[in-house]
């Protein structure tokens, strides 16, 4: 593990984030204990792990922060006896490393060097993940379905015909979807649906 690796602990539980916050900080590891996501994200840092208790919409925030900013920041989350479901959801969301509470410091460490190594390697990708997923979100499901059939190479027509509207209202659609998106051609569009997964 990097000696320089900050950590930036997340838990709304006072107890649980001093007791993590402690044996981290006794182990070496240097860790800012903050009680939610809104403190982290007004003081965004430009390096280090984010430790977060997989809770409400804290990863949510933490995601929709880094899709606005572009300032990605690999994310682990734990939770008390989380279910495949659970760590499934918090994947796909943008976490890179589960664990279990509770866990010790070796416990802690290993998942962080996991963190890292996946950050080295998924960090440009997964930046542009979550701009895009931020771009997507600011479409409506029609502007979604419409860059879809887009993205799918379908004409305005037939676009218009698969969604039973006109093929002019397709045009609307799609002005609206670049410009939601900041995309200045279709092209650019689709890419960014791919980037957030929203197409294969």
């Amino acid at each position: 593990m990097s000696n320089e690796v900050r950590i930036s602990l997340i838990d709304r539980d006072m107890r649980r984030r001093a007791a993590i916050a402690h044996s981290l900080a006794s182990g070496g590891i240097p860790v800012e204990p903050l009680e939610s996501a809104d403190e982290l994200i007004k003081r965004w840092p430009s390096d280090g792990v984010i430790l977060a208790h997989d809770a409400g919409d804290t990863l949510h925030a933490l995601m929709r922060h880094i899709g606005h900013s572009g300032s990605w920041l690999p994310i682990a989350v734990y939770s008390e006896e989380p279910t495949p479901v659970h760590i499934v959801d918090a994947v796909l969301e943008g976490a890179i490393a589960y664990l279990a509470w509770p866990f010790g410091l070796d416990e802690m460490r290993e998942a962080i060097d996991a963190v890292e190594q996946r950050a080295d390697r998924l960090g440009g990708a997964k930046a542009r993940e979550a701009v895009a997923r931020s771009r997507i979100d600011r479409l409506t499901r029609r502007e979604r379905e419409v860059l879809q059939g887009v993205a799918t190479g379908l004409s305005n027509r037939k676009i218009g015909e698969t969604l039973a509207i006109s093929p002019r209202t397709v045009e609307i659609h799609r002005a609206n979807m670049l410009t939601k998106m900041g995309a200045s051609h279709t092209s650019e569009a689709i890419r960014l649906a791919i980037e957030a997964s929203l197409i294969a």
